[in-house]
């Protein structure tokens, strides 16, 4: 693996607890660090941190705060 991925990975907090619970990507990214682009959709997607899961969630809050104002009116 290369010091760049390893300083990426180091420093992401996300990056280390998910490659503890897949730990296939150590190899992966060894063998391959052009994959690193990969890993970090990969991880975006299992913590829902992409535009669309965040869309998705601000739309939700938002439709609760208007539940909640229709309930008090």
């Amino acid at each position: 693996m290369t010091l760049d991925i390893q300083f990426k990975i180091k420093n992401n907090n996300l990056y280390k607890e998910y490659l503890r619970s897949h730990s296939y990507w150590y190899k992966t990214l060894t063998r391959y660090p052009d994959a690193f682009k990969n890993f970090e959709d990969e991880v975006k997607k299992f913590y829902k941190l992409t535009t669309v899961d965040r869309i998705n969630k601000f739309s939700q809050t938002l439709e609760m705060v208007q539940t909640f104002m229709s309930v008090l009116k």
